[in-house]
């Protein structure tokens, strides 16, 4: 028996090693796909289709509050990310709010159509389409760059749907100052567009300040996955950036508004920040200096923290 156990010990590492030494791509999907679905089960969330018209959107939800009074929280990833971006942050929540975090239209399980229409005003309709099947009348949205710009049109077209807005990090506004990814498009350079793991790397760099560590191997995987997304990726881009912006459209958003923002984030420049915190009649702001493009990521128990206490002043 111990001879047994002791080939078990020492061979299925093995062979994990042999695997990731010849398929490195594929053994990282695998191991991101499975290490996300059981970290977003160990934080109580399972996995719903939810149909609404022209789609099924796929939306995780803490299972201990299905169907409960609590307040909600609608959780709005960005571009070319997917719902499982929200989970270390959703888990400082789920004790006392009824959490959904959608992938969004083109994204993740929901899947990618090229007759969909991924405009911010089109995203907020479906997600209204969203609540609407879960018959929940109010929410706090919160959404990170993409999803901060459709959660600001959220806020905008369907007040009376909107307890709260927090933006992270948004897209929808026009920067004092560029970006380096905005040096790079008035360059004609798209760094969403990877063509390479050296093109995925420089992207990936430009996201996080201080990302979590993720193994490189799981990191190839992802690489591949951008690879094979280009052509949808470059639809959805097409759909929404630069388009419906709000800079003069802020002060009709009435609802009790967060920003928050990474100082060193290098999608959109943290100067955007006074754009939105000018320009919005209710507004507050967190900017972390030493963080990147997604907070909820790098630093996701002291954002929850701080998006807690907002969320305490503005009870519904």
């Amino acid at each position: 028996m111990k001879k047994i156990v002791l080939a078990l010990v020492v061979g299925i590492p093995l062979v994990f090693a042999i695997l990731i030494a010849l398929y490195p791509e594929q053994m990282g999907q695998w191991v991101y796909d499975n290490s996300m679905s059981t970290e977003a089960s160990v934080y109580g969330f399972s996995e719903q289709a939810i149909p609404i018209e022209g789609m099924s959107l796929s939306v995780y939800r803490n299972s201990s509050n299905l169907g409960s009074d609590k307040p909600s929280i609608l959780m709005l990833h960005g571009y070319s990310a997917e719902k499982t971006v929200w989970l270390r942050f959703a888990r400082h929540l789920t004790d006392d709010f009824n959490i959904i975090i959608p992938d969004m239209a083109g994204h993740g399980h929901t899947g990618f159509d090229p007759s969909w229409d991924y405009t911010g005003p089109a995203q907020a309709a479906r997600l209204v389409a969203l609540l609407d099947r879960l018959q929940i009348q109010k929410v706090h949205v919160i959404g990170n760059s993409m999803g901060g710009f459709i959660a600001a049109h959220f806020a905008r077209l369907y007040p009376e749907r909107t307890i709260t807005a927090t933006l992270v990090d948004p897209a929808g506004v026009t920067s004092p100052e560029p970006s380096v990814m905005g040096e790079m498009l008035a360059k004609g350079q798209n760094p969403f567009q990877v063509n390479s793991r050296e093109e995925f790397d420089t992207f990936y760099g430009m996201t996080m300040a201080k990302p979590p560590f993720v193994p490189d191997f799981v990191k190839a995987g992802v690489a591949e996955r951008y690879q094979a997304r280009k052509e949808e990726l470059q639809v959805i881009f097409e759909d929404f950036y630069g388009k419906n912006l709000l800079d003069n459209e802020l002060s009709s958003i009435t609802s009790p508004v967060l920003i928050m923002w990474g100082g060193k984030d290098e999608l959109i420049h943290v100067s955007s920040a006074k754009v939105w915190d000018d320009g919005l009649p209710n507004s507050e702001l967190k900017i972390w200096p030493e963080i990147g493009h997604m907070p909820m990521v790098e630093i996701p128990e002291e954002s929850a923290s701080v998006y807690r206490n907002f969320l305490n002043k503005h009870k519904d």
